[in-house]
Protein backbone atom coordinates (compact mmCIF):
# COMPACT_ATOMS: atom_id res chain seq x y z
CA UNK A 1 0.00 0.00 0.00
CA UNK A 2 2.27 3.34 -1.17
CA UNK A 3 1.98 5.78 1.94
CA UNK A 4 0.28 8.98 0.49
CA UNK A 5 0.64 11.12 3.81
CA UNK A 6 1.95 11.11 7.35
CA UNK A 7 1.30 13.39 10.40
CA UNK A 8 1.63 12.64 13.99
CA UNK A 9 2.52 8.97 13.88
CA UNK A 10 -0.36 8.33 11.28
CA UNK A 11 0.27 6.82 8.28
CA UNK A 12 -2.20 6.83 5.48
CA UNK A 13 -1.67 4.73 2.49
CA UNK A 14 -4.27 3.88 -0.60
CA UNK A 15 -4.48 0.71 -2.33
CA UNK A 16 -4.36 0.04 -6.31
CA UNK A 17 -7.56 -0.94 -8.13
CA UNK A 18 -9.64 -1.18 -4.96
CA UNK A 19 -13.33 -1.56 -4.49
CA UNK A 20 -15.57 0.96 -4.09
CA UNK A 21 -16.85 3.01 -2.77
CA UNK A 22 -13.52 5.66 -2.53
CA UNK A 23 -11.77 5.05 0.75
CA UNK A 24 -7.84 5.37 2.52
CA UNK A 25 -6.74 3.11 5.01
CA UNK A 26 -4.84 5.17 8.02
CA UNK A 27 -2.11 3.12 10.71
CA UNK A 28 -1.23 4.25 14.30
CA UNK A 29 0.85 2.22 16.50
CA UNK A 30 -1.76 -1.09 16.42
CA UNK A 31 -4.66 0.64 14.97
CA UNK A 32 -6.00 0.69 11.43
CA UNK A 33 -9.13 1.76 9.92
CA UNK A 34 -10.48 2.58 6.54
CA UNK A 35 -12.27 5.92 5.88
CA UNK A 36 -14.60 6.52 2.98
CA UNK A 37 -13.05 9.75 1.43
CA UNK A 38 -17.05 11.17 0.47
CA UNK A 39 -19.14 9.87 3.54
CA UNK A 40 -16.42 10.10 6.34
CA UNK A 41 -17.60 6.21 7.42
CA UNK A 42 -14.96 4.41 9.32
CA UNK A 43 -14.17 0.44 9.61
CA UNK A 44 -11.53 -0.04 11.78
CA UNK A 45 -10.91 0.97 15.50
CA UNK A 46 -8.75 4.25 16.04
CA UNK A 47 -8.46 6.25 19.52
CA UNK A 48 -10.32 9.25 19.52
CA UNK A 49 -7.46 11.71 19.35
CA UNK A 50 -5.99 10.27 15.97
CA UNK A 51 -9.18 9.99 14.31
CA UNK A 52 -10.15 13.66 14.89
CA UNK A 53 -6.83 14.49 12.99
CA UNK A 54 -7.74 12.21 10.51
CA UNK A 55 -11.15 13.96 9.74
CA UNK A 56 -9.75 17.51 10.32
CA UNK A 57 -7.11 16.30 7.56
CA UNK A 58 -10.08 14.64 5.11
CA UNK A 59 -11.92 17.61 5.07
CA UNK A 60 -8.62 19.40 4.15
CA UNK A 61 -7.47 16.96 1.31
CA UNK A 62 -10.83 15.49 0.17
CA UNK A 63 -10.52 16.55 -3.51
CA UNK A 64 -6.54 15.57 -3.63
CA UNK A 65 -7.63 11.99 -2.18
CA UNK A 66 -10.70 11.78 -4.90
CA UNK A 67 -7.78 12.55 -7.08
CA UNK A 68 -5.52 10.19 -5.78
CA UNK A 69 -8.25 7.50 -5.57
CA UNK A 70 -8.58 7.53 -9.37
CA UNK A 71 -5.08 7.29 -10.04
CA UNK A 72 -4.98 4.13 -7.96
CA UNK A 73 -8.17 2.79 -10.03
CA UNK A 74 -6.05 3.67 -12.87
CA UNK A 75 -2.91 1.87 -11.88
CA UNK A 76 -0.96 5.33 -12.13
CA UNK A 77 1.34 6.75 -9.74
CA UNK A 78 0.23 8.17 -6.31
CA UNK A 79 0.25 12.02 -5.42
CA UNK A 80 1.89 12.81 -1.90
CA UNK A 81 -0.55 14.64 0.26
CA UNK A 82 1.11 17.22 2.63
CA UNK A 83 0.20 16.19 6.25
CA UNK A 84 -2.06 17.75 8.79
CA UNK A 85 -1.01 21.92 9.35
Amino acid sequence: MPEISRFYGISITMNYNEHNPPHFHAFYGDFEISVEIKSGAVKGSMPKRALKMIFEWLELYKEELLEDWELSQNRKTLLKIPPLP
